[in-house]
């Protein structure tokens, strides 16, 4: 049976993964790279640390399953989406730190260009916002502050890409500068109606649009690699894509109508609604969920920054906890949240409110506050802020939407579960395969490779789901939701 082999490269870390042919784990390894923060609201990746990590992982997999090597039919690679990064185009070193899509750094040049009015051109086009998540703000910052990377932009020694371009670029020795059509479309320059490079998007963002990638469908071949020779031979990297479409693939949410959402450091929610563009008109943006054989298939999306992020923050900021997995037993050691309220704006509020501005609080606080009301708080904010963005795809799709696929490192987490499905309403079904970004590139590269022959065939192989149903009364639920709401007005 054949395997792939699955980079996973996300926000706090990067993992390998090694699968067979019906979707199961077979190994996996792991190495996080750290967060940088240079200054409020800035946040980068040293892309350098990140391609010795995913050297490090391929090896330490290389190393564990020597026997099966010869059975290692593709490399496949999936990523945090908008994080940008400009590098050398002989070497492929990075000439700067990868800057993240937390990253608030071109919120002056979003404003500018809203208080213009080029807004609504780039919603049509995109499918997003003009907004300093995606990618291309931060792009454009760094042509306007950073003068020798904009002449090495200019005399075509340099090249942008996300990190899957970069780590495609890398292990084909930089015989492969090319992207799949989910990462462009993440960057703010690419028309999803058109599938291809748009130039007055580009000229906005003072981007040389020679220094963009190709772009290839998710199941295409991106060249081979020996990832430096720890292979033992070259094999085809077939199967790339964004860790949120991804996840979408692996849920097998193919049928217009069907969801998912990703529980990681944000949260995405996708809604496939089928092969038509369409501009949300409640606060979602329109995501290319994949293209395959020339026929794309759209989500909406809802973004939310900071989920799983919050906790971190709870332990390495505030010092609460010593580690993530004390969060739920410490949210189920209080009756409920004591009336206190966590809005983890961080980094601004996306979906539905878009308001880049906001700023976090902590709402509701009393003399009985202590700090299992606070943790609790931020868990609960978690289903909150996914309620929100259900709410508006309900109404934006005109969809009854009565379950949620979910999959990422907190569904292990109960209390969240069971707390998000209360709150929204909908039956939660999670994945038992935690690294279903990982899982669902994985499956582009079997169908790139012809191991399926569609998407039919991919939706039959088996799978596990664990079963959250609503308990609480509708009635409880809405009445903290409407707590949530007011917390939320304070902050915008």
């Amino acid at each position: 049976m054949s395997l792939i082999l699955a980079i996973d490269q996300s926000t706090s870390a990067t993992k390998a993964i090694l699968f067979d042919a019906r979707g199961n784990v077979l190994d996996k390894a792991s190495r996080n790279h750290r967060q940088i923060y240079p200054q409020p609201g800035w946040v980068e990746h040293d892309a350098e640390e990140i391609w010795k990590n995913v050297l490090a992982v391929i090896g330490e997999i290389a190393k564990h399953n020597r026997a099966q090597l010869a059975k290692l039919a593709a490399l496949s690679i999936t990523n945090q989406r908008e994080t940008v990064l400009v590098f050398d185009c002989k070497t492929g070193k990075p000439l700067h730190h990868a800057l993240v899509w937390q990253d608030r750094r071109g919120d002056a040049i979003c404003a500018k260009l809203l208080k213009q009015g080029r807004g609504p051109g780039g919603l049509h086009k995109t499918g997003l916002k003009i907004d300093t998540y995606f990618s291309a703000s931060k792009v454009r910052w760094l042509i306007e502050n950073k003068p020798a990377i904009a002449a090495k932009l200019k005399s075509g020694d340099a090249v942008i890409g996300t990190i899957d371009t970069y780590l495609v670029h890398r292990l084909t020795g930089g015989k492969v500068f090319a992207t799949d059509f989910t990462n462009a479309s993440r960057t703010l320059m690419f028309d999803i109606g058109k599938l291809k490079w748009d130039a007055q998007l580009c000229q906005l963002f003072k981007v040389p649009a020679g220094a963009l990638p190709e772009v290839r469908e998710s199941a295409a071949q991106f060249g081979t690699t020996d990832a430096s020779g720890l292979l033992p031979k070259q094999i085809p990297i077939v199967g790339v894509m964004g860790d949120s479409q991804a996840s979408l693939f692996a849920q097998r949410c193919y049928q217009t109508g069907t969801a998912k959402a990703t529980f990681g450091t944000g949260t995405s929610v996708l809604l496939n609604i089928g092969d038509k563009m369409r501009v949300s008109e409640k606060g979602a943006v329109t995501a290319l969920a994949w293209v395959w054989r020339g026929k794309p298939t759209y989500a909406f999306e809802g973004i939310i920054n900071f989920s799983a992020a919050t906790i971190e923050w709870l332990k390495n900021q505030l010092g609460l906890i010593h580690d993530a997995g004390e969060v739920e037993k410490l949210a189920l050691s209080v009756a409920d949240n004591g009336g206190v309220y966590f809005v983890p704006a961080f980094a601004g509020l996306s979906a539905p409110h878009w308001s880049p501005e906001a700023r976090a609080a902590v709402v509701g606080m009393s003399a009985h506050t202590n700090k299992a009301h606070l943790v609790r708080a931020a868990q609960e904010a978690i289903a909150y802020q996914i309620r929100d963005v259900l709410d508006m795809m309900r109404a934006d799709a005109k969809v009854g939407l009565k379950s949620l696929h979910c999959d990422g490192g907190p569904t292990k987490n109960n209390f969240i579960m069971q707390f998000t499905a209360d709150l929204t309403r909908t039956e939660l079904k999670v994945s038992d395969v935690a690294e279903s970004s990982a899982l669902g590139v994985a499956m582009q590269g079997m169908l790139g490779l012809g191991i399926y022959k569609s998407l039919n065939e991919l939706a039959r192989l088996p799978r596990k789901q664990k079963l959250f149903r609503p308990q609480m009364k509708a009635a409880e639920a809405n009445k903290l939701h409407a707590g949530w709401k007011q917390a939320v007005q304070r902050v915008l």
